[in-house]
């Protein structure tokens, strides 16, 4: 054989073989939602993509797993999710399908923003305030039944998740652990940008008085200073009462309600009976991204579009 020839072959085996070194090396990551998978996928960009565990547009709060999912925490090292109160059904799939994954919950990353769920139809704007972790967990260190999950709506709690991910990362991957806080680092910056977008576009929205479809947007509401005047349905979308319902109607009559926002995964029927009738605007907010395509971006779009969607309310 011609020497070219054989260094050319000798060159192409060295590189399948390296191929094959750098991919064992790649963690297998799982991660529960499109939110965290996004984040995590922002720190993996140019090593690895994690999967997901709940598929796009479907709700968290309720979700059957497939066998596709299910062979995802079975082969992870690493499980990223965001609280056993978000998805509940998941608590036990971890426990017997990765039992040998290291899992980290979010929601109990020291720092993060913590809210306990809002009580009755109307939230009193005078009793939010911003609490941090180090309460409100029971024996096995999950946030106890009144913390509200949708913490990934405050994105200062995005930033600090980041660098959460960052850090397992690198303890199981620490080659690679450079790239994974740049990742990070360039991620909590792209955070900042929309940050800025938002307090931009939300501006003029700040007074409105509105109502969701159900109690998920305090973390929003709290970092940007645009606060509900009351949900719909619950934090876990336990379906309201017709007694609810009635309190709700008369709500938007007696605060002079601008907008109600429905979720495009939930009934849009009861907020046609909420604001039937009415002069108030329906409009849809979507907090778990079901229009956008996976990938380190989604976050940033979910983040974007609730606030767009809410400014949408003034037109």
């Amino acid at each position: 054989m011609h020497l070219t020839a054989k260094v050319t072959l000798s060159s192409a085996i060295l590189g399948l073989l390296l191929s094959s070194m750098v991919s064992a090396d790649v963690p297998q990551v799982a991660a529960d939602t499109p939110i965290t998978h996004s984040l995590v996928t922002r720190v993996m960009v140019g090593i690895g993509t994690p999967d997901v565990i709940v598929d796009p547009g479907a709700s968290p709060h309720e979700y059957s797993m497939r066998p596709s999912n299910a062979a995802s925490l079975e082969a992870a090292d690493l499980v990223f999710w965001t609280s056993n109160r978000l998805t509940p059904w998941l608590d036990g799939a971890l426990k017997t399908l990765a039992r040998d994954a290291t899992v980290i919950e979010l929601m109990d990353a020291k720092g993060s923003t913590v809210l306990p769920f809002r009580e009755g139809v109307t939230f009193e704007t005078h009793s939010h305030k911003h609490k941090h972790d180090e309460e409100g967990h029971d024996e096995d260190g999950h946030a106890t039944v009144n913390v509200d999950p949708h913490g990934w709506l405050d994105p200062v709690n995005g930033k600090i998740w980041l660098d959460v991910i960052a850090t397992k990362l690198s303890k199981i991957n620490p080659k690679n652990t450079d790239i994974y806080f740049a990742n990070a680092t360039q991620g909590k910056a792209d955070i900042d940008a929309v940050i800025s977008e938002i307090e931009a576009t939300l501006a003029e929205f700040r007074g409105t008085n509105f109502i969701v479809y159900h109690d998920a947007y305090q973390y929003f509401e709290m970092r940007f200073d645009v606060l509900a005047a009351g949900s719909i349905s619950l934090g876990d979308v336990t379906d309201p009462s017709p007694a609810r319902i009635a309190e709700i109607r008369k709500t938007v009559e007696e605060l002079d309600i601008t907008c109600v926002f429905s979720e495009p995964q939930f009934n849009p029927e009861l907020v046609t009976t909420v604001v039937d009738g009415t002069p108030v605007k329906a409009r849809v907010i979507d907090p778990i991204g079901t229009q956008f395509t996976l990938g380190p971006d989604f976050y940033l779009n979910v983040l974007r579009d609730i606030a767009q969607s809410m400014a949408s309310c003034l037109w």
